[in-house]
């Protein structure tokens, strides 16, 4: 019984819906992504690149969308002292305005672990009153290399904080590869939602509206994380360059570096268009190039991000040789 007649009150604050997307290099996180934004359009994006010169957001183009990147290496360990104020800038954002988006995506890079982002969505008590994190969605190729699995360990600890796998590149893949991946990721992720994507396609409902399955930071077995020996070339090409001796250049990278080149993705430009041209490889495969459309903040400056494993001074002289011959 109140004596005094006097009742308390508590504001319900409301929170912001946020979706991790994790998984390994070349997985096609960002064409998830893609297709995630055209289905939901009012969405804050947050994307992390290992390397220093941003390309993802490049690659979200034709998406209006509230964007920020953290490049220059991992949520995980390098960039994470980053993530807290960018996440209460956004959120003072939100509550200022008329409610410019209704969610927030956050894609790790390719080689981060997901747990400390977990940990400061999760933790951090002014966030979590905030942002209620609906999952952990990884990207998976079906064509990735099974030896990944135990030469990476990022690439466990992405499936192990799952809720959601979205298996990618099946029509690249043969039934005997995509049985292998699947076999792995019963054991890595044996209690996540499976699903499957070509090209993106996939029904985003099913992504954005999944039930709550995720688990609280669970005192499970921690997954030993070292200094993970990545680095990144990062190489801006001032002139267009023909695309047939580009292209003869990355073929012979992705072929004779195979287990140091882990990932290359970038914009060049070439004399036969004015289009700028996207060009992606991973797991020892150069991907068809593909023309974007041009933009008018477009500056004609092609730009090159390499990931790569182990020692990489032989593939970078190689690259710069080939570029000029």
């Amino acid at each position: 019984m109140n004596p005094y007649n006097v009742y308390s009150t508590t504001k319900v604050i409301e929170r912001i819906p946020v979706f991790i997307i994790s998984g390994f290099l070349g997985s096609g996180k960002t064409t998830l992504l893609n297709r995630l934004l055209s289905h939901a359009p009012k969405s804050a994006v947050i994307i992390n690149e290992f390397g220093t010169t941003p390309i993802d957001q490049q690659l979200l183009r034709e998406h209006q969308v509230p964007l920020s990147t953290l490049v220059g290496g991992c949520l995980c360990c390098q960039v994470i002292g980053s993530l807290t104020p960018l996440l209460k800038n956004l959120r003072m954002a939100w509550d200022s305005g008329d409610r410019p988006f209704e969610r927030l995506i956050i894609e790790t890079s390719g080689v981060a672990n997901p747990e400390p982002v977990l940990d400061i969505l999760l933790r951090e008590r002014w966030l979590a009153k905030r942002y209620s994190l609906q999952g952990v969605i990884t990207t998976v190729s079906a064509v990735m290399d099974e030896d990944y699995f135990d030469y990476f360990p990022e690439a466990q600890a992405a499936c192990a904080w799952a809720d959601t796998v979205v298996m990618t590149q099946t029509d690249l893949a043969t039934a005997e590869q995509i049985e292998r991946i699947s076999a792995r990721l019963s054991q890595l992720a044996p209690a996540a939602t499976r699903l499957t994507a070509v090209q993106g396609e996939i029904d985003p409902d099913v992504l954005l509206n999944f039930p709550k399955k995720f688990r609280r930071l669970r005192g499970t077995e921690e997954l030993d994380l070292p200094d993970h020996g990545f680095s990144s070339i990062s190489l801006q090409l001032e002139h267009p360059l023909p695309w047939e001796r580009l292209q003869q250049a990355l073929k012979y990278l992705v072929s004779h570096y195979p287990k140091q080149l882990v990932r290359l993705k970038g914009m060049v430009y070439t004399p036969e268009q004015n289009q700028p041209l996207l060009v992606q490889g991973a797991a020892g495969r150069l991907y068809p190039a593909t023309r974007l459309p041009v933009r008018a903040s477009d500056d004609g400056i092609g730009r090159l991000v390499i990931i790569t494993h182990g020692e990489v001074n032989a593939l970078a002289e190689d690259l710069m040789t080939r570029l000029r011959n």
